[in-house]
């Protein structure tokens, strides 16, 4: 046992949570509780979005994909700029007419109850799964800090996480993604130093063993009619295409994101924050790849086996390596990304929960819709710890993550981009394309070898076409576009 690392992790894990509990006495509402009083300020929900960007699976898992590979990652990091680009100028427009909390009113809107039932549903069942991926990522750091197996160190985390979360609601969601966002960051930082350190010959040696085996391509562009090319997940149109689809639905439909984006003052504000969020983004991915080439040198100079599963490769060396102390500080800040990620997770699943399906607005004061708001958060904390347990089965954790919500961004997307684009389809042809697409994304996963980075691509393609097609055959009447709802009634006050 190091007593000072376990010292400044329990100072830690005890800290943020009284940090996030003391934001309770500002819930007197759902505004508040869901969307933080729409009063948070850009660059707080800028970064809020790169916590919840990042995640554990990035820390984790990113440093063990330039380990074993190359620096192509980045081409999906681009693509995320040009979804925010589509994001700002499409979707924003379209959340900022009228009082919204979650993005599936707006299907409600344009096509009717059940779409805006079968998005949301959508959502908690594609989010609760890949929040279980995250949940079991994190146990494996504590696991190594503690010795403990997945059971108590998924417990750990869920609990801590799902107090603040119950107490603060949204508020302390994104200021204790700030706090933790400077922590990790800072903890990448050290560790980047630290490995440097350890590297005989410096950035020199690091060049002379890394760059001859390539990794330092970013770049891949191997022609599409290439043998395997669709099964190949980091060639440059796999990875721009795949990484703007993939944002566009986790940024542009999923709650997880657009409740951020809700809760800024304006719509100029929530587009400040989603795009200045990219460049931190992007400075996260590159330091935490070359990380990974910076622990291929040394494992490969020392003639040291990669730890199995190569997930554990970054956090074993922080706990084996790091000085006392400075070890801790730098497992917190990874129980920092774990955190935010699942307090996130906890309050946009409860807020889909209840106003999506639960119609708690206009019901009573606002004591007793918050208290609601409060049950669904400790419903889904409780579900969150048993799918994490599930997730050990599943592979590297990175990967795995981002094939989940693959999976459905592709239905989410393509109806999204059918009821703001087009106007003659109506709620059975939408219903129609979402399930097709969903469908045809199912039976890819399953049935071929194509890459996770064309899942999302490829059904809102097949969503957005079988929404249109059936749209004739239905023979539904064409639809206005998308209308502001009027102001919502302001909840009374507790």
């Amino acid at each position: 046992m190091r007593y000072a690392d376990l010292a400044v992790i329990l100072v830690y894990l005890a800290g943020i949570t009284w940090f996030g509990a003391r934001f309770r006495r500002s819930q007197k509402s759902l505004k508040d509780y869901f969307l933080a009083g729409r009063n948070a300020p850009w660059w707080a929900i800028a970064l809020s979005i790169v916590s919840a960007e990042t995640s554990t699976l990035t820390i984790i898992g990113t440093p063990t994909l330039a380990f074993a590979g190359d620096m192509g990652f980045l081409q999906v990091v681009f693509g995320y700029l040009i979804a925010r680009i589509i994001i700002s100028l499409l979707f924003l427009p379209q959340y900022f007419r009228g009082e919204m909390f979650t993005a599936y009113e707006l299907m409600q809107r344009r096509f009717g109850p059940r779409i805006r039932r079968l998005t949301a549903l959508t959502f908690l069942i594609v989010r609760g799964l890949a929040e279980g991926v995250r949940v079991f990522a994190i146990s494996l750091v504590i696991s190594i800090v503690l010795g403990t197996g997945e059971l108590p160190s998924i417990f750990l985390i869920v609990c801590l996480t799902l107090f603040y979360t119950f107490e603060g609601g949204m508020t302390a969601v994104i200021w204790t993604d700030v706090v933790q966002m400077f922590l990790y960051v800072f903890g990448a930082a050290v560790s980047f130093f630290i490995i440097f350190q350890h590297i005989p010959g410096g950035w020199h040696h690091v060049l002379e063993v890394a760059a001859p085996l390539g990794k330092f391509r970013m770049f891949d562009f191997q022609s599409p009619l290439a043998a395997g090319y669709f099964s190949r997940p980091y060639t440059f149109w796999a990875g721009l295409m795949g990484g703007a689809c993939l944002t566009l639905g986790s940024h542009g439909t999923e709650q997880l994101m657009v409740q951020r984006l809700l809760s800024a003052r304006s719509q100029a504000e929530s587009r400040a924050a989603l795009m200045a969020s990219w460049l931190v983004i992007l400075v996260q991915f590159t330091l935490f790849l070359l990380i990974g080439i910076f622990l291929f040198v040394l494992y490969s100079d020392g003639h040291i086996a990669a730890p199995q599963p190569p997930d554990r490769l970054y956090p074993e060396f922080v706990w084996n390596y790091l000085p006392p102390g400075l070890a801790g500080l730098v497992i917190a800040a990874i129980l920092a990304a774990a955190m935010s990620n699942l307090s996130a997770a906890l309050n946009s699943l409860a807020s889909t929960t209840i106003i999506d399906f639960g119609g708690a607005l206009g019901r009573g004061p606002a004591a007793g819709t918050v208290k609601r708001a409060r049950m669904a958060t400790i419903v889904w904390g409780a579900l969150l710890f048993g799918v994490g347990l599930l997730a050990q089965h599943w592979g590297p954790v990175l990967e795995t993550g981002l094939r989940v919500v693959s999976i459905a961004y592709g239905g989410l997307l393509g109806v999204f981009l059918l009821g703001i684009l087009t106007r003659r389809p109506g709620e059975k042809a939408a219903i129609t394309g979402m399930i097709a697409g969903l469908a045809a994304v199912v039976f890819i996963v399953f049935k071929t070898s194509i890459a996770f980075t064309w899942y999302v691509s490829i059904g809102t393609g097949i969503t957005f076409g079988a929404g249109w097609l059936s749209s004739f055959v239905w023979g539904e009447r064409p639809q206005a576009a998308i209308r502001a709802a009027p102001p919502a009634r302001e909840e009374t006050r507790a």
